[in-house]
């Protein structure tokens, strides 16, 4: 059976557990606090050096790091993944936004914010990351206000990637009312079949 170790609060822990969910993979979930430097152990660190969750463990010995890595090794030959060789590159391609473009704004200031709980700590970290969070936002729209969805005209794992952050960027400080087409981007995704929240906890 699949194991991963990871936290279901964190976004890229939550898009693994989703996808899990929606292709109905059994696994164990093992329950990973960054906080209490769990991934600092040695233990941990011998199983993925670079100390980070997700991780997922194949089988004994074997690990897979990296969030959207897991999610395209999971999804490779289900309808998650497109077999057109442009889709399946677009994919990619917000894939990589996701982790270049999102995830290090509107992620890293929900961490701060909602995760540590020291926003005023971290209040400069913070403002630094509003501009680019709103432009990440902006990217998103325009290509939403065209499409259903990222990658094609179907729902795949590049909306899974985007969605994990995104749904809570409220809880970074960041505001969607003025991002029609990613709401209602939201409510396509929380209409697909066997989606999960992340209050489905960390079992």
């Amino acid at each position: 059976m699949l194991r991963v170790y990871g936290d279901i609060q964190s976004g890229n822990c939550y898009k693994v557990k989703l996808l899990l969910m929606q292709l109905g993979l059994p696994h164990e979930w093992i329950f990973t606090d960054i906080r209490a430097g769990a991934t600092r152990t040695p233990a941990f660190l011998a199983k993925n050096p670079n100390g980070r969750i997700p991780l997922l463990e194949l089988a004994p010995g074997r690990f897979l790091p990296e969030s959207n890595a897991i999610l395209w090794y999971l999804a490779d030959g289900t309808p998650l993944v497109s077999g057109d060789r442009l889709e399946r590159a677009q994919a990619l391609q917000w894939m990589f936004f996701e982790q270049y473009s999102h995830e290090p704004y509107i992620a890293t200031s929900r961490y701060y914010i909602a995760f540590l709980g020291q926003p005023e700590k971290y209040r400069e970290e913070i403002a630094r990351r509003v501009k680019p969070g709103y432009a990440a936002l902006g990217v998103m729209e325009r290509q939403l206000a065209e499409h259903e969805f990222f990658a094609g005209a179907r729902y795949s794992i590049a909306d899974i990637a985007l969605y994990a952050y995104t749904h809570v960027a409220h809880e970074g400080g960041f505001d969607l009312k003025g991002f029609p087409a990613v709401r209602d981007w939201l409510a396509r995704v929380r209409g697909q079949p066997n989606h999960v929240g992340m209050e489905v906890g960390n079992g």
